[in-house]
């Protein structure tokens, strides 16, 4: 599962019942905010996720011949070049029925002979009139079925010594072998003849570059774009980063223990072979890193629903707090919000417009001017927590 990885910061927070006893009069001072000035801001989101090195393409190689593996000219792990030699099966039912189709090819090319030279003589036998009809055009039919029996040989003739070539299976491109299930030996069968596929023989894939599919939650998927750059990091090497770039994002979900993530795949040069099929490893997004002209904390923004659980404490009056909330503000709940600036006349609730954020700061584009102050308080349902457990403090202590 991913996270939001951000700058702490800290919001103290002193809810604390101070009870002070003189001239027979009982004060209670609450101090539940903090002032904070609207300045510049460095602003930092990262999304965290896990993934699995996985190869961009792999082939999986089988022979179009059936028989018995001969020769493996690999094991697992290894480079191999484009047109070596990976495997070589029994050779000798092709080269027979080679064998067969050069004799037939030879039968083919005499009886084409013969019947040319029977369909001339017969052809000037019938311009001079000494053979009907009939006989000169069976001399031109067997001519013609001659002329396609050698069509027949020469494809046959071609179709073995594609056979033969066919138990030399060669690597179809440069790259590493990735598993090799047969073994020298084994009786194979052809994925033309066979209807379960074939027999696998190895899997190669090009390991110069690798992706990495990662699972980014569903909040986060949103922020990443395609292009981005991403730093990853494996138990191997872990003192070495490894730098990818987001290459898509599959538009499937998935769901697992209630959580939705879609899978986002990150093409990662690998010219060194470093990273390895199944390697795990740590998915850093950087979302946002960026200094802001004028930013507040997050916790000094207020909607119009929670503003009242505050205002009064601040010493805002209904009346005044109802004029403000009068007109409703384009953008509420989305850029726009509520902070409450400190002027000399006490809290003064004021709209503004927000842009960026790294969930701990929010930049600022509207509404408020650098060096202004304004209160940071917690959450509507912290402030009632703390009511209720003062109240429980002065009833028993009196």
């Amino acid at each position: 599962m991913n996270r939001l990885i951000f700058k702490t910061f800290y919001l103290p927070l002193s809810l604390i019942l101070i009870a002070s006893c003189g001239g027979g009069k009982e004060e209670e001072e609450f101090k539940f905010y903090a002032l904070k000035e609207a300045t510049s801001q460095q602003l930092e989101l990262t999304v965290e996720a896990s993934g699995t090195v996985e190869a961009i393409s792999s082939i999986e190689i089988k022979s179009k011949a059936s028989g018995q593996i001969l020769y493996l000219g690999a094991e697992i792990g290894d480079f191999v070049d484009a047109g070596v030699v990976l495997a070589r099966i029994d050779q000798r039912t092709p080269t027979n029925t080679l064998a067969q189709a050069n004799a037939d090819l030879e039968v083919a090319k005499v009886r084409l002979s013969n019947a040319q030279n029977q369909f001339e003589r017969s052809k000037r036998l019938h311009d001079e009139g000494n053979i009907s009809d009939k006989s000169f055009e069976d001399a031109q039919e067997s001519f013609s079925s001659a002329r396609a029996q050698l069509v027949r040989a020469e494809v046959f003739l071609e179709n073995a010594r594609i056979a033969l070539d066919d138990t030399s299976v060669r690597s179809p491109i440069a790259g590493t072998v990735i598993s090799r299930p047969a073994e020298v030996g084994q009786v194979i069968t052809s994925p033309t003849s066979a209807v379960g596929g074939g027999t696998l023989l190895m899997e190669m894939a090009d390991l110069n570059k690798v992706r990495v599919r990662a699972l980014i939650d569903e909040i986060d998927i949103g922020k990443i774009t395609i292009g981005q750059e991403v730093t990853l990091k494996v138990s191997a090497y872990r003192d070495k980063k490894f730098v990818g770039i987001v290459s898509k994002i599959e538009p499937m979900s998935k769901v697992d223990q209630n959580v939705t993530t879609f899978p986002v795949l990150i093409d990662i040069e690998n010219k060194d072979n470093l990273l390895l099929i199944g390697m795990n490893t740590d998915v850093e997004i950087e979302i946002l890193n960026e200094e802001v002209a004028l930013a507040l904390p997050a916790g000094s923004l207020r909607t119009r629903k929670d503003i009242r659980s505050v205002a009064s404490l601040l010493g805002i009056s209904e009346l005044e707090l109802n004029n403000f909330l009068a007109n409703k503000v384009e953008g509420e709940n989305f850029n726009s919000y509520i902070v409450l600036k400190k002027t000399k006349k006490g809290a003064k609730p004021t709209w503004v417009k927000t842009g960026k954020t790294d969930l701990n700061y929010v930049e600022v584009k509207q509404g408020i001017n650098s060096k202004e102050i304004v209160y940071v308080l917690p959450s509507e349902g912290l402030i009632k927590y703390q009511q209720r457990f003062s109240e429980r403090l002065k009833s028993r202590f009196g």
